[in-house]
């Protein structure tokens, strides 16, 4: 084992130079920038996510009561829910292999679903419900 240095004697100097502080200070603020923005981008994470969740919420809310198939008429619906902003648009289904002149026991409508939180994210939900021919009834 080695004798501790003795501060005291000629050529040695105890403690740290101005230099050796200014870097050791430099690394910790280096350090505490770099843990302060990934816990940012952890709590903007966070929010999108739970914004995202109360927009499915709203959404599936919103499918969920739709009418039965008998009930369910062309047009729009809208509302809010839980904060959200919600439309509900009924159409009937247009696409190039849909022949509306062939007799068919079902109509497809198309049932498209918006809702918007108050931030402005969007969600858009499509679904088609068949109808009978003759309204169901």
């Amino acid at each position: 084992m080695c004798p501790p240095a003795d501060p005291e004697a000629p050529g040695i100097k105890a403690g740290f130079t101005l230099v050796e502080a200014l870097v050791a200070l430099a690394v910790i603020a280096i350090s505490l920038a770099v843990i302060g923005s990934v816990v940012a981008a952890n709590v903007r994470g966070t929010i999108a996510v739970d914004q995202r969740l109360s927009l499915l919420e709203t959404a599936r809310s919103v499918l969920t009561a739709l009418p039965d198939r008998a009930d369910l008429t062309p047009g729009d619906t809208s509302g809010e829910m839980g904060g959200n902003r919600w439309r509900m648009d009924v159409e009937p289904f247009a696409a190039s292999f849909v022949d509306p002149s062939q007799r068919t026991p079902w109509v497809p409508l198309d049932v498209v679903i918006r809702v918007e939180a108050p931030g402005g994210q969007m969600l858009r939900l499509d679904t088609v419900r068949l109808q009978a021919a003759n309204g169901g009834r």
